[in-house]
Parts: C-alpha cells; sequence; structure tokens
C-alpha cells in the first residue's frame, strides 16, 4: 500500500516546515511528522508563530477586554468581529495559554453563549451585556467556537459543558431541546439556514467540536450525536456533496469544490474528509472518490491552492487567491496521512 507522500506529486515537507512560517510549521511537525506538542522544535516554533502574522495582527487588534471591534456576542463584523478571530486563531494553532487568547475565551463564554448552552449568530439591537436569543444558535457557529474552546483548554468549563449538551441534543433530538424556525429548527442538523432541511455544513462543524472531545470523555449521548452525525455525512457520496439542498438549489454550492483556508461558517470537501478522518472512517471505501478529487486538485509540487481566500475581509490577509497555500497544503497532507499512513 503507497504511503501518504508517495501519492504526491512531489514532496511538500519541506516548504510546509520552513521557519520563515513558523504557524504553519509548529503544526506541521506534531500532525505530519508526529513530534509531540512539547518537543523542543514545536514550542519554539509555537513560540515564533505567536509573534509573527498571520497570529500577532490578529491579536494586536484585540481589546484589552477580550473583543474585537465592538463588545458583545461579537458575530459582527463578520470576520473582524471577536468570534470569528477565535475561530481563526485555533486553526491557526494559536497558544492557548497565551493571557490574550485565554481573554479572548472568557469573554467568549461570557458574551456569545444563548440561556439554551448553544451559540447564536444574530445580535441585531441586543445591549453588549445582553446574550443572544436561543432562537438563532445554530450548529455552524456553536461547533467552531466549541472546538476552538476545547482546544484551548477550557473543556471543563460548565459553560462549555452546556455547549456540548447543546450540541448533542439538538442533533439526536434527545431531552426534547426546544428548535426555532430561525435557527436550528429540528434534529439532524436541521436549520433555518438551509430552508429547514439538514444543512451537511453545519454537521461538519457541530462534529469537529464533538470529536475534539477526548474518546475518554464522551458522554453516551456524546457518542450518538457523533454516529449519528456520521451516518449523516456518509448518507451521500462526499465527493459529490449531495445533501439536503434548500431554497430551490438542485446542485451543491460550488463552495463544497474550493479549497479554502480560514474555514468559516462554511466548508468544503476537504473538511468533510477532515472530520470523517478524525472520527475513524479514514480508511472507509465511501471516502474513495472524496480522496482521489483531492489528489486531482495538487500541482506539480504537490501543492494545493486557496481557491477562496478571504483577502481584504480579515485583520491580516492569511494568502492571495488562487496561489499556493501552506494552509491549505497542510489540510489536504494531515488528511492523506490518515488515509495512507
Amino acid at each position: 500500500m503507497p504511503t501518504w507522500q508517495h501519492v504526491l506529486n512531489d514532496d511538500p515537507l519541506p516548504w510546509l516546515l520552513e521557519e520563515a512560517t513558523p504557524a504553519v510549521r509548529q503544526l506541521a511537525l506534531p500532525q505530519l511528522l508526529d513530534q509531540p506538542e512539547d518537543a523542543p522544535e514545536v514550542r519554539q516554533a509555537r513560540a515564533a508563530a505567536m509573534k509573527a502574522d498571520p497570529i500577532a495582527s490578529i491579536l494586536a487588534a484585540e481589546q484589552p477586554e477580550g473583543f474585537w471591534v465592538k463588545p458583545g456576542p461579537g458575530y459582527t463584523p463578520k470576520y473582524r468581529g471577536t468570534v470569528w478571530q477565535l475561530l481563526f486563531l485555533d486553526q491557526l494553532g494559536a497558544d492557548g495559554n497565551d493571557a490574550r487568547v485565554r481573554a479572548a475565551c472568557a469573554y467568549v463564554l461570557g458574551h456569545s453563549q444563548s440561556k439554551s448552552g448553544g451559540v447564536a449568530c444574530y445580535e441585531g439591537g441586543l445591549r453588549p451585556d445582553a446574550p443572544p436569543p436561543p432562537s438563532l444558535a445554530i450548529h455552524c457557529l456553536n461547533g467552531n467556537l466549541l472546538r476552538a474552546l476545547i482546544g484551548f483548554g477550557w473543556l471543563e468549563d460548565e459553560r462549555v459543558q452546556r455547549a456540548i449538551d447543546w450540541e448533542a441534543r439538538a442533533i439526536t433530538g434527545e431531552g426534547n431541546p426546544r428548535y426555532y424556525r430561525s435557527g436550528t429548527t429540528g434534529p439532524g442538523f436541521q436549520c433555518g439556514s438551509n430552508d429547514g432541511l439538514s444543512c451537511a455544513w453545519g454537521a461538519i462543524k457541530g462534529l469537529l467540536a464533538l470529536a475534539r472531545i477526548p474518546s475518554e470523555r464522551r458522554t453516551p449521548l456524546v457518542e450518538r450525536a457523533i454516529e449519528q452525525g456520521a451516518a449523516f455525512l456518509l448518507s451521500a457520496d462526499p465527493a459529490t456533496a449531495a445533501y439536503p439542498m434548500g431554497w430551490g438549489n438542485s446542485e451543491p454550492s460550488p463552495i463544497w469544490f474550493r479549497l479554502s483556508f480560514p474555514l468559516g461558517f462554511t466548508a468544503d470537501l476537504l473538511q468533510n474528509l477532515a472530520v470523517l478522518c478524525e472520527l475513524g472512517y479514514a480508511k472507509d471505501a465511501r471516502l474513495a472518490n472524496a480522496v482521489a478529487w483531492l489528489l486531482s486538485k495538487q500541482d506539480s509540487s504537490g501543492r494545493w491552492r486557496n481557491e477562496m481566500a478571504m483577502s481584504g475581509k480579515t485583520w491580516v490577509d492569511f494568502d492571495r487567491k488562487g496561489a499556493p497555500s501552506k494552509w491549505v497544503t497542510l489540510r489536504a497532507c494531515a488528511v492523506l496521512k490518515a488515509v495512507y499512513g
């Protein structure tokens, strides 16, 4: 059986490990070379990453209280508001022990969570100290933030546990969770943003959060939610993204087929592969077409392009649209390592 590096057109590792991009390097060392998180090389790269862009510019824009732009739930302005920075910092591998990252985590937990436990995506007309309404809690935002908070070391926090409980119950329907037409509308990832149909983007984000809970800490409810979520993502060939489509659409969003970094509420085929691999499905034959599609997207140097860079929308540009991307390449290599490793 070929190894993950043998299926590439060329070796991108020297490029990914360049000291000029320490944020990529500090993630590539453990993810692709299996170095421990506390290995000297990893710690050195992580410390350098906190002082370099893109992490440095994001943290430089943070207010001392832990928010960005304005106080409150932090969903707006999109891509520059508070909740977006926390999920971007997580994807960049920021150090959760850094005081500025901890302040952001504490601020989000104190201002962005609805009374139901789920995180809501709207703040129109709210006082800065008012929680967002539970009627607008949705899987994509709750899942993104949960994954970040767990990664930054907040799993034991009672508010994180409440968000986990909301996520799992909203998926399975157990315990009669209340659904709302304007947000999560029913079990199985039904969402008002997808015309009340099950949303695969929301499923991916919710499962990414639950996947980060150590297996020994997952409750039976969480395990059932994971099983149901994985079954939904595997109910269609991931290569086709032929999941329920609302609003009269008959074809999947083209965003599925455009690799990108960072990722917000949307997902691409690679992120679908990533969460399924993380949940133990890396060798599942149902991923074969999506893996073949991913391999077809590499260039002659074994690199992948960022086809949806958020240039000009974030505090700092991560990539140039259409250019080979270390971030997207790292994402792709991590999945291929899981599949072929």
